[in-house]
């Protein structure tokens, strides 16, 4: 699972002034000279991106850890319900504006492509050493752990011209997400299946407005999520022993996952719509005010693409086989200790560190806009 992230995976900005997601905080006079000041972050989705992208690195430290016990099996189960989903609406909220102009695509390229194809070959070479798979190959049409949300929402991006002109997107998507879901043949590549069968949420974030999400953070709703996440932690509680937890995955067909083919489109939007209703009460219990972690919610694509070496060397090594780890003392120590790792990965340093592969500025790749040049040539001569 990613995948995340992100996303996962996947810069909370005035809508109008910036589409991506994950920009964290590099200075964009470069790629549009202005004389205007920078447009205010938006302390939420900060906050919900930094809150989402723990989520996702605590949620991965549960896999190994959940064995035979049915509340962390419950509890995982809950927060793969809607962690990538909230991410990935935000994602497609803050991808509004992309038309595949020049601009963007340079975007997308340096901010999306460039650290796929880096840490597609630096995980798969991290497998291959670390835990001693020489026969781990490094394919970049089969995204290795996380990065299959790179890839997927670089073809979300490139989509979005689309999805913005029609009339009723969402039906559209969730139409392609329920016949992705009976059609095994897709097979790997890119790892289609999620991309398709995560679409409906990116579609959704392309629809959203400002006012949507502050529907969701009144008082009301903070109220009623209490109840709605009691429920849902019960009924996953019940449903762990009967239930195949890969559909929260979104990576298999019916068939692969040995159902019936209309399972698929049934489990599809079923899906959404849980998911849907936790991101929501989610959305709801994040704050909009400024808090100590808002900055982070600049650098979670960084947390997100480097706990996974974390993660993975843990699992690796062995650490996770240690009993004491087993029982509720140990799950909570672990989750304590990814969640301040995850932390630390998403601060300033860090990203100044890693910089040069995740928001790399290839000046030498790209054409400089003659019309951008003249217009700065015009505002030095004045």
């Amino acid at each position: 699972m990613f995948h995340a992230a992100s996303s996962l995976v996947p810069s909370p900005r005035s809508p109008q002034n910036q589409n991506d997601p994950h920009d964290q905080s590099r200075d964009r006079s470069a790629d549009q000279p202005s004389a205007r000041p920078a447009a205010r972050r938006d302390a939420f989705f900060d906050n919900a991106k930094y809150l989402a992208i723990v989520l996702v690195a605590v949620a991965h430290s549960w896999e190994p850890l959940k064995g035979d016990s049915r509340v962390l099996q419950a509890a995982y189960m809950i927060v793969y319900a809607f962690h990538m989903p909230a991410f990935i609406i935000i994602s497609g909220f803050f991808s509004r504006s992309f038309d595949g102009s020049p601009a963007r695509m340079k975007r997308l390229v340096t901010g999306v492509v460039v650290p796929y194809v880096v840490f597609e070959t630096a995980y798969s070479l991290f497998k291959r050493y670390a835990d001693h798979s020489p026969d781990q190959e490094i394919s970049l049409l089969d995204p290795y752990y996380l990065t299959w949300f790179l890839i997927a929402l670089c073809v979300w991006r490139l989509t979005t011209p689309l999805w913005t002109s029609l009339r009723h997107p969402l039906p559209v998507a969730l139409g392609i997400a329920m016949l992705a879901s009976v059609s095994p043949e897709i097979g790997d590549d890119l790892d289609l299946q999620r991309v398709l069968q995560f679409l409906p949420f990116f579609v959704l974030g392309l629809s959203l407005k400002p006012e949507h999400f502050r529907l969701v953070r009144r008082r009301s709703v903070r109220i009623a999520a209490v109840p709605v996440f009691a429920f849902a932690l019960a009924f996953a509680w019940w449903a762990v022993p009967r239930m195949n937890g890969a559909w929260f995955y979104h990576r298999d067909s019916a068939q692969e996952l040995v159902s019936p083919w209309w399972v698929g489109p049934v489990m599809q939007l079923a899906l959404f719509s849980c998911s849907l209703l936790l991101t929501a009460c989610f959305f709801s219990w994040v704050p909009g005010r400024t808090m100590w972690f808002t900055a982070l919610g600049a650098g979670t694509l960084y947390g997100y693409l480097l706990h996974g070496f974390l993660i993975k060397g843990a699992d690796y090594r062995g650490l996770f086989d240690h009993a004491p780890l087993h029982g509720p003392a140990g799950e909570i120590a672990v989750s304590v200790a990814v969640a301040v790792a995850v932390t630390l990965l998403c601060t300033s340093p860090v990203r100044r560190v890693f910089r040069g592969v995740m928001e790399p500025r290839m000046e030498w790749a790209f054409r400089k806009d003659p019309v951008r040049v003249a217009q700065a040539r015009e505002r030095v001569s004045a």
